[in-house]
């Protein structure tokens, strides 16, 4: 079977026009059509209006299941990432990776059942890295322990995206290219940059996956309507079981 997954840092749904606009959002993720995202960035204020309780008007709009990992307490909500998808969740944790003294991060593992229970699940690791270089030097040996990706309780394949914050090849890369395989737009778009939507030069986000999973295609999703919704473009991949 094939799926579609996309890894985008919503930047709580702030457009470069500074207004918040969910619907914004939502419209970006119709054109991309993956049947699993990776959402950065997001605030959910229960019972709010919809730019303040953002995963389930987002969730809601494109009726899919959703889980929270919430990172931080914001505005009276919560704050963090957020894995949707078309397919059964059937658990998910959110492992906290941040450092003492800088802003608190995590990675939000949720398991997906593709194939109707025939087959084992998809592991999705969901992450969001700190800014500093020494930041992510932990949070990189962090994600490889045997709690998160190195855990020999979740068997079956694993895909890592997110916003990784580094945008030169630096531990975190080096350390997940020897686990993982790299769904690289770079090897796809030449020279394609994920960060600032508008006239990107960084390249922050990124998705790995096992070999056991094959790569059909990946992208960077560029549309007029993706380029004033947030401040990061979409990354898409395609794969094949």
């Amino acid at each position: 079977m094939k799926f579609r997954v996309a890894t985008y840092n919503i930047h709580k749904c702030k457009g470069l026009d500074q207004r918040v606009k969910p619907d914004r959002i939502v419209e970006v993720l119709r054109e991309i059509d993956a049947d699993i995202v990776a959402l950065q960035e997001v605030l959910c204020i229960p019972g709010a209006e919809s730019h303040h309780d953002q995963a389930h008007y987002i969730a809601g709009a494109l009726e899919m299941d959703f889980r929270l990992g919430e990172n931080r307490v914001l505005r009276g909500g919560s704050y963090g990432n957020v894995v949707l998808s078309r397919f059964p969740l059937i658990d998910a944790h959110n492992h906290d990776i941040s450092i003492s003294g800088r802003e608190q991060r995590g990675c939000l593992r949720v398991d997906i059942d593709l194939q109707g229970g025939q087959a084992l699940p998809l592991h999705i690791y969901n992450v969001h890295l700190g800014t500093s270089f020494v930041e992510r030097r932990h949070q990189a040996r962090r994600l490889l322990d045997e709690e998160i990706l190195r855990n020999g309780d979740h068997i079956g394949p694993r895909i890592m995206m997110g916003d990784f914050n580094e945008w030169t090849r630096g531990l975190t890369s080096r350390l997940l290219d020897e686990h993982f395989q790299s769904a690289d737009i770079r090897l796809h778009m030449g020279k394609a940059r994920s960060y600032p939507g508008v006239l990107p030069f960084l390249h922050l986000d990124h998705i790995y996956f096992d070999d056991s999973l094959k790569l059909e295609n990946a992208y960077l999703h560029r549309s007029r309507m993706a380029l004033m919704a947030s401040d990061h473009l979409p990354i898409i991949a395609e794969f094949k079981v």
